[in-house]
């Protein structure tokens, strides 16, 4: 549940006084990145200047590892660790295209010859220099670079996450728009929990005590987790990680964390590394984070809110605002017609996991619907008060245990599908919306469903990527359903 709402066009706006405001620690463990690394030249055919800046950096900087991360299908870090001496010898690496063919279980899919190549062939990965971060919490001096995918012939491998995020904003590129997106994302700090049949637990924080009230937007529930948090913060400043503030959400050790508004790459990308980052942070203190999006049974879920509007890529103008003293634009509308459209086919992305569905029917505030109001939390979709110039939609829908590359490249593909079609959202709602019934697929065999229906998005995300993604998740689901829980044992054992 947001109460803060991040800002999609660059502003000088201070946190408000319940958030906590970003630290601004001395940078630790290593400098930052060159300032003037080139940047990526065209996949495989790199330059030889930004690998010669890249070599050289390591080399000044005595960087001894360097982490080579690809996010899988689930938002996961895949990869090489490799000696940075071998790194410079050994420009970029491969990896087997089978790893977006696999489950959150390290299964394969029934369908992997279907989905993967006969031959189970090799991607070609290249750093994407601007990616080049520290990685604080390590012994040694060790860098982390997120790579992209490429097949042998040097085309984007349409199976790898990022390149589905990079194939729908090629889409707005040909239409001379730049989105924008500011996410904002909610985890939970859990006792450490090593035993999977046993409930998840609230913290003990500098106190002695756990929580047991609701904290919405207190400063001292914060404060009960300093150490974590001031170590979070170090990591952060380390990585150039754009956070913006943070609060304490309802749930016991819940905490929301925003990040500033910029391209939807970036900020994919700031995401998954803040995910590693607050997870190793909390473990150093013997502690989880969690991303769950249903953690515990009694406690609410957990989200992330993408606010979104769309820029004119040559004047920076938010082509949001209405003209001539209207309220919004017509492409606006549009946008807005097409989420509402759109979202139910593309739910899976946003409801990922069996979790997922636990957070949308059953929580306080989560959205049950489609529909659009301002400044109303009840929607899916609120369109917050604030300057013309901010003009946004904030989407609603996605939990905080969804891939960021693929959450943001299905609502942005479900607004486009709006401006290419020129759809007409309904009147905005202004009162209790979760009245008006479920609107959503409710588990994740109907998402499923839905997506594999979509001829709309698997022609924007990609048909074999919808496929592989459909077959990934059904195949969790399966796997899911032949556990049988606690609950069954213990009311229908002897009672049926």
């Amino acid at each position: 549940m947001s109460k803060k709402a991040a800002k999609p066009a660059k502003s000088s706006a201070k946190p408000t006084k319940e958030a906590k405001p970003v630290k601004k620690p001395v940078r630790k463990v290593l400098p930052a990145k060159p300032d003037k690394l080139a940047p990526p030249a065209k996949p495989i055919s790199a330059s030889a200047r930004e690998e010669s800046d890249l070599k050289r950096w390591l080399r000044e900087h005595r960087i001894t590892e360097v982490e080579c991360l690809v996010p899988d299908m689930t938002g996961n870090a895949r990869g090489k660790i490799i000696p940075a001496a071998k790194f410079s010898h050994d420009f970029g690496t491969r990896l087997p295209e089978g790893i977006f063919a696999t489950t959150v279980t390290g299964e394969y899919i029934d369908e992997y010859d279907e989905i993967v190549s006969a031959s189970d062939s090799d991607m070609y990965l290249r750093p994407d220099a601007h990616t080049l971060r520290v990685v604080p919490w390590a012994s040694d001096p060790t860098v982390q670079l997120i790579h992209d995918c490429y097949t042998k012939d040097g085309k984007p491998h349409d199976l790898a996450p990022r390149n589905v995020l990079r194939r729908v904003i090629e889409r707005y590129d040909a239409l001379g728009l730049k989105p924008i997106i500011a996410p904002e994302l909610e985890f939970y700090l859990v006792q450490k929990n090593t035993d999977p049949d046993f409930p998840l637990q609230p913290p003990t924080g500098r106190s002695g005590r756990p929580e047991t009230a609701r904290q919405s937007y207190s400063i001292d529930a914060v404060n009960e987790f300093d150490p974590i948090l001031d170590l979070m913060y170090d990591y952060c400043e380390a990585m150039e990680l754009d956070v913006d503030t943070l609060i304490h959400e309802s749930g016991a050790a819940q905490l929301e964390i925003n990040f500033i508004h910029d391209d939807p790459l970036s900020r994919a990308d700031q995401v998954f590394l803040f995910k590693r980052t607050i997870r190793e942070a909390a473990m150093r203190h013997d502690i989880y984070a969690t991303f769950l999006a249903k953690p515990m049974e009694n406690e609410p879920g957990s989200s992330m809110h993408i606010h979104q509007s769309i820029v004119d890529a040559k004047t920076g103008r938010n082509v949001f605002v209405g003209k001539d003293g209207a309220r919004h634009s017509e492409l606006f509308m549009n946008y807005l017609g097409g989420l509402q459209r759109y979202i139910p086919e593309a739910m899976a992305f946003f409801a990922p996991n069996v979790n997922s569905y636990r957070r949308l029917i059953y929580g306080e505030v989560s959205p049950k619907n489609v529909q659009w109001g301002y400044d109303n939390r009840t929607c899916g979709l609120r369109v917050p008060f604030d300057s013309p110039e901010n003009m946004r939609v904030e989407s609603r829908f996605a939990g905080s245990d969804v891939n960021p590359y693929l959450a943001i490249a299905a609502t942005l593909a479900c607004g486009l599908l709006g401006i290419e079609q020129k759809l007409q959202p309904t009147a905005p709602s202004t009162g209790y919306t979760h009245s008006t019934g479920f609107e959503l697929p409710k588990s994740m065999q109907d998402s499923l469903e839905y997506l594999e229906r979509s001829e709309a998005l698997a022609d924007i995300l990609g048909e074999r990527f919808c496929k592989a993604y459909v077959c990934i998740k059904r195949k969790e689901y399966e796997t899911f359903f032949r556990v049988i829980s606690s609950w069954e044992r213990e009311f229908l054992l002897l009672n049926v």
